[in-house]
């Protein structure tokens, strides 16, 4: 659908990345690094939030699984970044398994000032979304609707990628992605509306 400047940056991301799985394949160890480096950031930021503080840990445990099947993988850039997420799903949810607990979602506290205001676009909102404060307001959202966002924005998985990760039909993600964006617009919003001192209105200026 949207194909702008972005997806060209995601297409030269993905050819760079593409190359270097396949050296990898053959065996360069400097390759694979250049892979981790590409691929690392944004599963970090998926798994951040599903599990929280504990992301390292479980990106580790991903990172030693695609090292020991990365033979088995076949595809394109594009393909690795949404099987490498698919891998680290399955240790986050063991990890939430073993620790019976849904993701915790974190306080914001001053957090929500840095974030857009009332009139953002949800493109403001997902650029957002790259920073920190952002994630604990991701992790607050229902489960399906937190992967979809994190699935196509920080990882940048296409809607049909997102749902073969997830195990789902790609108008369910679009769905949840939506839903959760809008959500997270309204809450973006409603914050920061909430910090300009309402005592203000109806007062003559």
């Amino acid at each position: 659908m949207g194909h702008g400047g972005e997806s060209r940056r995601t297409q030269a991301y993905d050819g760079e990345l593409g190359a270097a799985v396949a050296r990898a394949q053959e065996g360069d160890e400097a390759a694979f690094a250049v892979a981790y480096r590409l691929v690392q950031p944004g599963l970090l930021g998926y798994l951040r939030g599903l599990v929280g503080d504990e992301a390292e840990d479980v990106a580790s445990d991903a990172w030693l699984e695609i090292a020991r099947d990365l033979g088995r993988f076949k595809g394109d850039g594009a393909g690795f970044r949404g099987w490498t997420a698919t891998i680290a799903r399955h240790r986050a949810l063991d990890h939430l398994r073993r620790r019976r607990v849904r993701p915790q979602a974190t306080t914001l506290e001053q957090d929500v000032l840095d974030l857009p205001g009332p009139h953002s676009t949800h493109e403001q909102v997902l650029e957002t979304l790259s920073t920190e404060q952002a994630l604990s307001l991701v992790r607050a959202l229902p489960r399906d609707q937190a992967e979809a966002v994190l699935l196509r924005v920080v990882i940048g998985l296409d809607g049909p990628a997102a749902a073969r990760v997830l195990g789902k039909r790609p108008g369910a993600v679009r769905t949840a992605a939506y839903r959760g964006l809008k959500r997270l617009a309204k809450q973006l919003g409603a914050e920061s509306v909430t910090d300009e001192a309402p005592r203000t209105l109806g007062e003559s200026t």
